[in-house]
C-alpha cells in the first residue's frame, strides 16, 4: 500500500496555484505524474501524492518541474479568485473515485494522442526524406541527361565539320587532278599536236596527244600495278599461313563449388545443410519490440552491429562490444559469430559462466561441421576451453582444446596450450589419474 505524502506546501494568487512536493530521495526518471483540470497525482514508489483540486484549473497551461529533490507544479486557475482550500473538503469516496477514473481515462487519451502525433511526425519526416531523396535523384538524372545531350550535340557538330572538311579536300583534290590532266605548253603547240594524226595498222586515224587518251592510259597502268601488287601479297600470305586444323569438339565439364574442397572429397549433404542454415539465418529477423522501433536502419542490421562490436573490442571497450552483440542477437539469434564474439568479451570481463554459455550456443549453431565453419568452431572451442581453465575445470578445458586440435592439428599455439593444461592436470590431479587407471 502506498505511503501518502502530507508534508507538501502550496501558495496561490488570484490566477495561479503553486504546489511543492518533496521527492524523498526519488530520481526524476522514476516519477509518474497525472494531471487534469480537477485532479493531480504524483507517484514515486512507495510514496503517493494525490490532490482533488478545490476548483478547476487550466490543464493545457499547467507545468511541472522535477529536480533537486522536489516537484513544483504551476496550475493556472480557470476562474480568477482566491481558494479557501487546495483540495475538496468532501469525503465522498464515490465522487473521488469518479474524478480519479476520469483523470486516468483522460491521461490515457492524452498519451495515445501524443503517441499518434509522434508516429505521424515520424512518418512525415520519413516521407519528407524520401521525397527529398527522389527529388535529388531526379535532378541528378536531369543533369546527367543534359550532359549527354550537350556531348551528343558537340559530337554531331564535330562530325558535320569533319565531313565538310573531307568534302572540301576531295573537291580540291579533284580540281588538282583535272589541272594535271590538261595539256602543257603554249596554245599553238597544243593545237598543232591535236592536228597531228597517226595511222594505225588498221588504217584508222586518231589524235596522238589527245588528253582523254593520256588519262585512260595512266588509269589502266595504275590498275595493272594494283592487281600485280595484290596478287603478290596474297601469294605471300598464303605461303605464310599454316594449313587449317581438322574440326572437332572438346567437351568441358565443371562443378560449381562454394567450398574449397573437391567434390569427391567433401560431404555434399552436410555442406548443403550448412548453406541452407546460413541463408535462413540471414533471412530471419525477429519481431521488433517497442523499444527497438526508434533505431536507425543501420542499427537494425545484425551485420552492422557485429562490425561495431568488433571495433569496440579492438579499442578495448568490452562493455560496448557486449551491448552491440547483444542487440544483434535480439534482432537475429541465428548468427553464431555474435555469440562467439560476445564470449570473447565476457572472457575479458571475467564473466566466465556467460562465456561458456555463449561459446556453447555458437558451437550448437555451427553445425553440421564443414570446412566453411572450421575456423569458427576452433575459436568457439578455444574460448570455452579458456573459460573452463580459468574456473580451474582443467579436464573440461582440455577436452575443448583437443576438439580444436582435431580441426586444426598443425596449430602450434594450440598444441602448446593443450600440453600446458595436461601438465597442470598431471601435477595437481595425480590421485584422480591413478584412480582412473585402476578402474
Amino acid at each position: 500500500m502506498p505511503l501518502h505524502v502530507t508534508d507538501f506546501t502550496w501558495t496561490q494568487t488570484e490566477s495561479t496555484v503553486h504546489i511543492k512536493v518533496p521527492l524523498k530521495g526519488a530520481k526524476a526518471g522514476s516519477v509518474d505524474i497525472v494531471s487534469t483540470e480537477e485532479y493531480l497525482k504524483l507517484h514515486f514508489p512507495p510514496f503517493l501524492f494525490e490532490a482533488f483540486l478545490f476548483e478547476p484549473v487550466d490543464d493545457d497551461r499547467s507545468t511541472a518541474k522535477v529536480g533537486n529533490g522536489v516537484a513544483v507544479f504551476t496550475l493556472p486557475k480557470k476562474t480568477a479568485k482566491m481558494w479557501e482550500h487546495l483540495m475538496m473538503t468532501t469525503d465522498d469516496k464515490e465522487t473521488k473515485r469518479g474524478i480519479r477514473e476520469r483523470a486516468l481515462l483522460k491521461q490515457q487519451e492524452k498519451l495515445s494522442a501524443e503517441s499518434k502525433q509522434k508516429a505521424e511526425k515520424r512518418q512525415a519526416e520519413r516521407k519528407y526524406a524520401l521525397e527529398t531523396m527522389m527529388k535529388l535523384e531526379t535532378e541528378e538524372k536531369e543533369r546527367i541527361q543534359k550532359m549527354k545531350d550537350a556531348e551528343r550535340e558537340q559530337m554531331t557538330a564535330e562530325l558535320a565539320a569533319w565531313q565538310m572538311k573531307r568534302k572540301q579536300e576531295a573537291e580540291k583534290a579533284q580540281k588538282n587532278q583535272n589541272h594535271q590532266i590538261q595539256p602543257r605548253g603554249s596554245t599553238d603547240t597544243a593545237e598543232h599536236r591535236l592536228m597531228e594524226v597517226q595511222k594505225n595498222k588498221d588504217g584508222e586515224s586518231f589524235p596522238a596527244y589527245h588528253p582523254l587518251s593520256c588519262f585512260i592510259k595512266s588509269v589502266i597502268k595504275e590498275i595493272l600495278l594494283l592487281l600485280v601488287h595484290s596478287t603478290t601479297k596474297n601469294q605471300k600470305i598464303q605461303t605464310r599461313l599454316p594449313p587449317p586444323r581438322p574440326r572437332g569438339n572438346i567437351p568441358v565439364t565443371f562443378t560449381p563449388r562454394v567450398f574449397p574442397t573437391a567434390l569427391r572429397e567433401s560431404l555434399v549433404s552436410e555442406e548443403e545443410e550448412w548453406l541452407k542454415k546460413q541463408a535462413e539465418a540471414r533471412r530471419a529477423v525477429n519481431a521488433e519490440p517497442e523499444e527497438l522501433q526508434d533505431l536507425t536502419e543501420e542499427e537494425r542490421n545484425p551485420d552492422w552491429l557485429k562490425q561495431k562490436g568488433d571495433k569496440c573490442f579492438t579499442n578495448g571497450d568490452y562493455v560496448g562490444a557486449v551491448k552491440a552483440y547483444s542487440l544483434g542477437i535480439r534482432l537475429n539469434g541465428s548468427i553464431p559469430a555474435l555469440y562467439s564474439n560476445r564470449a570473447a568479451c565476457h572472457l575479458k570481463l571475467r564473466n566466465l559462466h556467460k562465456a561458456i554459455e555463449d561459446s556453447s550456443k555458437a558451437l550448437d549453431l555451427l553445425t553440421p561441421a564443414v570446412p566453411a565453419n572450421a575456423a569458427a568452431r576452433v575459436r568457439a572451442s578455444v574460448r570455452r576451453g579458456t573459460a573452463f581453465c580459468q574456473l580451474e575445470l582443467y579436464a573440461e578445458g582440455l577436452q575443448d582444446y583437443e576438439a580444436a586440435l582435431k580441426i586444426d592439428p598443425h596449430n602450434t599455439g594450440l598444441q602448446e596450450d593443450a600440453q600446458m593444461i595436461r601438465s597442470i592436470i598431471q601435477g595437481s590431479a595425480g590421485q584422480v589419474k591413478l584412480w582412473s587407471n585402476e578402474t
